[in-house]
């Protein structure tokens, strides 16, 4: 079993009378990936503040590669905050080499360490361009492999995909996955449950300042019930009444902007149901009664459910459309 590299046992954090993180308890282990999931406003930030020390938990205690504080093993963590931003007039190398230098990488061995990255990730021809000359995802980018260039074990990534088009969002995706290959040991926050699905050994979901689930996705799976996804442009009532059926819901189609209302689709448009089976129940029959009441099914799929709806089930609210809690700005 490996070592745990960071563990939070009964951690609080209060800001007045607002509680921004409630008894949360849970570890990451050596050289997997780990997702902190959650909506803006669960306490994720305010978790990883703590984490590295930047505030104090007010109950709880947390340990990090061995260490009760982040401050004496800083050179070994690598941090990409939420808020981000590059001097504007420094150029891409001199960026990751400055940042790599302030982590106690000596000048010219900082200087060839930046252009390494940049070479090795595929940006040598941004070496010498201007911060303020860089696409949003291109500056990203350099910021990730600023937090990389003194060549951190572990390394905590708060949104990072945070305002990148999916074309970034990919290239990223894979950058994290390079990192992982190298035995690195890495945590990252998001709302988006798309990454943390491709990405994550384990993960945890967080919601209303509280821990919810921690595990992997087969065994999120398996802590809900069984479930068919079905996609039809019929009325389903008569499926309510098949054996084994417990619930039926309506699976909202995501967009980039968030969960579209299917209110105002067109009449007779196809639409997506889960439907939530009994232990033990032959999803087969919900495919028999479908048929002898007419509802022709277009899609018809046992289990697997996604990230998305599983974290919906678990956690009671949808991640990517959840408002600002107070205080998680704090």
């Amino acid at each position: 079993m490996p070592d745990a590299v960071l563990t939070l046992e009964n951690v609080v954090k209060r800001f007045g009378g607002f509680k921004a993180v409630d008894d949360v308890s849970f570890s990451v282990e050596q050289g997997e990936i780990f997702g902190f999931l959650g909506p803006n406003g669960a306490g994720k930030t305010t978790t990883l503040r703590m984490i590295l020390d930047i505030i104090q938990p007010t109950d709880g205690t947390i340990e990090i590669l061995g260490s009760p504080s982040a401050i004496p093993v800083r050179h070994r963590i690598g941090y990409l905050p939420e808020e981000r931003g590059l001097y504007r007039k420094m150029r891409a190398a001199e960026t990751i080499a400055y940042f790599a230098r302030l982590r106690g990488v000596p000048g010219g061995e900082a200087k060839k360490r930046a252009f390494d990255l940049l070479e090795r990730f595929g940006l040598k021809k941004f070496a010498r361009s201007k911060n303020e000359a860089l696409s949003k995802g291109m500056a990203q980018k350099v910021q990730l492999l600023a937090t990389i260039a003194h060549d951190p074990e572990f390394l905590i990534l708060d949104e990072p995909f945070s305002g990148l088009d999916p074309i970034n969002q990919a290239t990223l995706e894979e950058l994290i996955a390079d990192l992982k290959a190298e035995g690195r040991t890495i945590i990252f926050s998001t709302h988006v449950m798309e990454h943390a699905e491709r990405l994550c050994d384990r993960f945890l979901i967080l919601s209303n300042a509280r821990k919810k689930f921690e595990g992997t996705l087969e065994e999120a799976r398996a802590s809900l019930p069984p479930r068919i996804l079905i996609k039809t442009a019929d009325p389903i009532d008569a499926l309510r009444a098949a054996p084994g059926v417990i619930h039926i819901s309506e699976r909202k189609k995501r967009s980039g902007q968030g969960v579209e209302d299917s209110a105002t689709a067109p009449s007779g448009a196809q639409k997506e149901f889960i439907i939530e089976l009994a232990q033990g129940a032959d999803p087969q029959r919900v495919l028999q009664t479908a048929l002898a009441n007419g509802v022709t099914l277009t899609k018809f799929e046992q289990g697997g459910a996604s990230l998305h709806d599983i974290f919906v089930a678990i956690a009671g609210e949808d991640p990517e459309t959840a408002s600002l809690a107070p205080g998680e700005a704090a």
